[in-house]
Formats: structure tokens, C-alpha cells, sequence
């Protein structure tokens, strides 16, 4: 099966290709995240992507979009619904219209390794997608491997970030620490 599989960074992508391998599935990585911001972020996590699939022998696709002011555009009236109303639709989306487009029959993400993701929500966006562009998402929920591929990639000294890719993100996980110290 030919398989596209969006891909956020090195370190997510450990669990979901090494599993994927063990079905004797080889995923294209792709890669599209015009909402990892500030520009230095989101040059670390390609070039470390980069690296890493060079690495392992797997092929690679560069989307490039550093896309700061569509992204803040197209967030700042929803920003706690962000991720399931811009960032799942304009990242997936962008992976399905080229899987169509290029003759892949599947597409995942490697989003479905994290459990600070919104999984049913990144589910149905997948689905909608698969739907709409007559090719098949292939879900498999990753979560089970996370810790697993983090320390992997830990070993190997590869770049692992502290937040999820966008500035609130970014935001959000400074929050939650300053609350938790003060408990």
C-alpha cells in the first residue's frame, strides 16, 4: 500500500514509521506545518526531520509553507479551537491533496502518536478528508507508543521540542507550568 504520512517532527515520527514498517507499510513522510512558529522553530523540526529520514532510508517530501500570517489570520477568533477548526484542516488537508494527487491510496499522521493531541476530533477531520478526496485515511492510534519513540529519539539526540508547534501552543505550556508551580 502507498502510504503518504504527514509529518510534524523526527521524534513523533519514530513510533508511527517504526510500527508501520513492522506491517511492512513504507510511509512517504511529508512534510507540511505552516503553523510551527517562531521561524527558528520551525527550521529545527524540518532540518531535524530532515536528518532522520535520511538516516532510516525513508523518503521525504518538503512542502515548504512557513505560514505566520495566514496562521494568526485565520486562529486569532477562535484560539482555543484552533487546532481542530485551522490546524488539522489546512495541514491534512494539504497531505490529502497530494496523496490524491500523486497516486498514493493512503494517508495518516504522525499528530496520532500524541496524547496532547485531540484525538477523536484529528480522527474525524482525517475521515472527512479521506472522504471527500476518495482515498483512505489509515487510522491507527499511535498513542500506545509514544513514550516509546520520545525516548528513542532521546538516544539518538534528536531535537524534541517543548510545545506543539504553534506560538499559543508555545503559550499554553508555559501556563500550565507557572500554574502547576504554584500548587
Amino acid at each position: 500500500m502507498k502510504v503518504l504520512m504527514h509529518t510534524c517532527c523526527a521524534p513523533c515520527s519514530i513510533y508511527c514509521i517504526d510500527s508501520l514498517r513492522a506491517e511492512n507499510i513504507e510511509p512517504t513522510l511529508f512534510w507540511y506545518n505552516p503553523n510551527i512558529h517562531p521561524y527558528i522553530e520551525y527550521k529545527t523540526r524540518r532540518d531535524c526531520l530532515k536528518e532522520y529520514a535520511e538516516t532510516i532510508g525513508a523518503k521525504l517530501i518538503l512542502q515548504e509553507e512557513y505560514g505566520l500570517d495566514e496562521f494568526c489570520q485565520n486562529v486569532v477568533g477562535d484560539l482555543k479551537n484552533r487546532c481542530v477548526n485551522y490546524c488539522y484542516p489546512k495541514r491534512l488537508g494539504e497531505t490529502v491533496r497530494y496523496a490524491a494527487e500523486n497516486g498514493y491510496e493512503a494517508f495518516t499522521t504522525t499528530l496520532l502518536v500524541s496524547p496532547y493531541q485531540k484525538h477523536a476530533e484529528l480522527q474525524k477531520v482525517c475521515e472527512k478528508l479521506a472522504k471527500e478526496a476518495g482515498i483512505q485515511f489509515l487510522y491507527r492510534d499511535f498513542r500506545v507508543g509514544f513514550r516509546a519513540g520520545q525516548e528513542k529519539a532521546r538516544t539518538l539526540g534528536l531535537y524534541r521540542q517543548k510545545y506543539c508547534g504553534c506560538i499559543f501552543s508555545e503559550e499554553d505550556r508555559y501556563k500550565k507550568q507557572i500554574t502547576r508551580k504554584k500548587h
